[in-house]
């Protein structure tokens, strides 16, 4: 297993049982203690987590900006699966507006085989793998987040303002029954509140770990959204604030 791969599955574990230790990773990955010290030690420098005695911890800090690779690896079936109940809702013809996010990457590569579609993105990597593929793709172009693979700026801003599409399509990282929906920065939150304005749809893609989770920069308020899909059924209180706002959800 390659050095990547292992912190990729590292990454996995912390997230579901919120703590790992040096001694048990060292056996189940065949590898020195000291080697996993070192990868806790790059996974730390990265924000994902806190090493204490003996292991390390899940990192909670409200501006988490994991790397776009990081991300990628992190429930990627059940972003797979989130993203195919959103691609039912995409019918041919459609114009959508897509942020960077790697739930919305799995997105684009679940409409394989829907028709005439323009997608509106300031994601680098949804530009790039999309090269020559049906769907029309617009690249909002501006100042790239070399971390998460995000165009954002004045730029970007002002081609999203050009548009009107059917839907925009949208993650988070946080979300709160009080506070609404959130973001961990500031730049590719402001693009998000742009590209809502544009469409007569707002779907959110939101995996159950979103939920109950508060991040740094605040989005706006489910009064904007039309649809979320998750991958469970949220918890009933969670549902009274849906119907309150009159809000789909699908899981």
């Amino acid at each position: 297993m390659l050095a990547i791969e292992r912190r990729q599955n590292i990454v996995e574990r912390i997230r579901k049982e919120q703590k790992v230790h040096v001694s048990n990773l060292s056996q189940l990955f065949s590898v020195t203690e000291e080697t996993i010290r070192r990868d806790l030690e790059k996974l730390e420098n990265e924000g994902i987590l806190t090493r204490t005695y003996g292991g390390a911890v899940l990192s909670q800090h409200t501006n988490e900006d994991l790397p776009f690779p990081t991300r990628t690896s992190m429930n990627h079936e059940i972003k797979q699966a989130i993203a195919q109940k959103a691609a039912d809702l995409i019918n041919d013809g459609d114009t959508i507006m897509v942020d960077a996010s790697t739930t919305c990457l799995e997105l684009i590569y679940s409409l394989k085989g829907k028709k005439n579609l323009t997608i509106i993105t300031n994601s680098v990597k949804i530009a790039h793998d999309f090269i020559g593929s049906n769907p029309t793709i617009i690249s909002t172009g501006g100042t790239l987040r070399a971390h998460s693979l995000a165009l954002t700026g004045p730029i970007a801003h002002s081609t999203i303002k050009n548009y009107y599409v059917d839907m925009a399509i949208i993650s988070c990282k946080g979300l709160s029954l009080d506070k609404g929906m959130m973001e961990s920065n500031e730049p590719e939150g402001d693009l998000k509140k742009s590209m809502i304005k544009q469409a007569a749809k707002v779907i959110l893609l939101a995996d159950h770990t979103k939920f109950n989770k508060t991040a740094f920069i605040k989005l706006f308020g489910f009064e904007n959204v039309d649809y979320v899909i998750t991958d469970i059924e949220p918890d009933s209180e969670w549902i009274d604030l849906f119907q309150k706002h009159s809000i789909q959800v699908l899981y």
